[in-house]
């Protein structure tokens, strides 16, 4: 039997996707990048606002119109939150599967060859297992170290989704890092609803597990991801400060800036506590690159409160940030709140905050102009030749640094000689490359190839998939 993952959302549900490609793989499923070849297609849905729904529906409507004979099983947070409403309104679907308890899903696959059924189990733990595939590019990888959110912001529907928080034991993140690394992946991505608050269940912090994973031995760096800042400790600061592995890369989602609307957000800070936070940051760390998320027209927002958000970006200017307007999801706190803001001027909101983000990216870039940065190479993205031949040719590739988070932040691109044969061998996904920055071009930065830093991996045998 051969399966194929059509997969949807965040970085927390792409992993969920190679847990459960793992579990299949292990059973004598096969998994094929061939739709066409399928005899089951999981789309590994999300369900978190209205617009990750919508695209998740139109993938069923559309695999089940291009592939009639397959089995199509819906994963991922549609499925857990809408469960038995799907499986009774969609006929389209043979199965809907929730994220409750993974390694189930080989069991739920049989019974679905027979009869239509969806199946749901309670939120215990955080699920885990063997991924010999990845779904993202090569020396790089997303690894889970909490699962659901006990935050309850009330626009939020994870907790309703997820449940509440569970830390996953520190042994079983290490043993994961070190396999992943012999792997031959340079970048841990570490993720979580919420990281702020792991290990408290086992009486231990994120603080405690970074100083650990730094430990291990390698070369390689580690990137926290999700950090609420109502609950950021200086500790955290201080166990980024202890070893070059640990990247200062701060992703605290603020939201707002404004008092009343944090209040309404079921949120604890403030305008000047967030403020102080990344004062603070930028102190202790002068290298401090900063990620934010910024939520628009949430109800109550007025005129005056956006312009607090947008002074608060302009004053912290962050190096990155996302800004959304604001989803209405039942069963949230939040969904009967008045006044609500009309959908165009949260957009409008939205909109003007990436504009002054766009801005404040571009003058932060200008800071590696110059200077000499590693990069993990991502794809070749072109060969071009001049008129005098190849031995003048310039290849082009694409990576990132440590600066730029995955599949969220901008891009350096890569020139190299293609006559060079030590920069043709050294600039393959998958391998570390120093490069001097050129130039900012926008969101990204444009770079010439200097040397190798760290090889591709030659006994890697995760398969990366991009």
């Amino acid at each position: 039997m051969k399966f194929f993952i059509d997969q949807h959302g965040c970085a927390k549900n792409q992993t969920d996707g190679e847990i459960l490609a793992g579990f299949l793989i292990n059973k004598g499923y096969k998994l094929t990048m061939n739709a066409d070849e399928a005899d089951f297609i999981l789309v590994n849905s999300c369900g978190f606002i209205q617009s990750a729904k919508k695209e998740s529906i139109d993938a069923i409507y559309n695999i089940r119109k291009a592939y009639p004979e397959a089995k199509i099983i819906l994963t991922g947070c549609l499925a857990e939150r809408y469960a038995q409403d799907l499986i009774e309104q969609m006929p389209e679907l043979d199965g809907v599967f929730g994220n409750g308890d993974l390694s189930k899903i080989c069991s739920f696959m049989n019974k679905a060859k027979k009869e239509r059924t969806a199946q749901t189990f309670s939120q215990n733990g955080v699920c885990s297992g063997e991924r010999p595939v990845l779904f993202n590019f090569p020396g790089s990888a997303f690894v889970k170290i909490t699962e659901g959110c006990s935050n309850h912001c009330s626009f939020c529907a994870i907790p309703l989704i997820r449940g509440e928080v569970r830390s996953r034991p520190e042994a079983e993140i290490l043993e994961e890092i070190k396999q992943l690394l012999s792997d031959g992946v340079y970048e841990i991505n570490l993720i979580g609803q919420d990281l702020a608050v792991y290990g408290k269940e086992f009486g231990t912090s994120l603080a405690a597990l970074l100083k650990k994973i730094a430990k291990i031995k390698g070369d390689f760096i580690v990137r926290p991801l999700y950090i609420h800042p109502d609950h950021f400790t200086d500790d955290i600061i201080e166990a980024i400060k202890t070893s070059p592995k640990l990247l200062p890369y701060f992703d605290i989602p603020f939201q707002s800036a404004d008092d009343k609307i944090i209040l309404a957000m079921n949120r604890t800070g403030s305008y000047k506590e967030y403020s102080a936070l990344v004062k603070k940051i930028h102190r202790e760390l002068p290298s401090a690159v900063l990620r934010t998320t910024f939520l628009t027209g949430f109800p109550g927002e007025t005129d005056e409160a956006a312009e607090n958000t947008a002074r608060f970006l302009q004053e912290i200017k962050p190096d990155w940030s996302g800004c959304f307007p604001y989803s209405r999801e039942e069963d949230t706190p939040a969904y009967n709140m008045k006044p609500r803001v009309p959908a165009k001027t949260a957009k409008a909101r939205a909109a003007h905050l990436e504009e002054l983000q766009t801005a404040i990216t571009t003058e932060r870039l200008e800071r590696y102009v110059k200077q000499e940065v590693n990069v993990l190479v991502e794809e070749l993205i072109s060969v071009e030749e001049n008129s005098e031949g190849a031995a003048n040719s310039e290849g082009l590739a694409i990576g990132r640094a440590w600066f730029q988070a995955p599949e969220v932040d901008g891009s350096v691109v890569i020139r190299y000689d293609l006559s060079d044969p030590e920069a043709v061998k050294s600039v393959v996904p998958g391998s570390v490359v120093t490069v001097k920055v050129l130039a900012s071009t926008g969101v990204d930065l444009d770079s010439a190839y200097i040397k190798n830093y760290l090889k591709k991996s030659e006994k890697n045998e995760r398969k990366f998939i991009f």
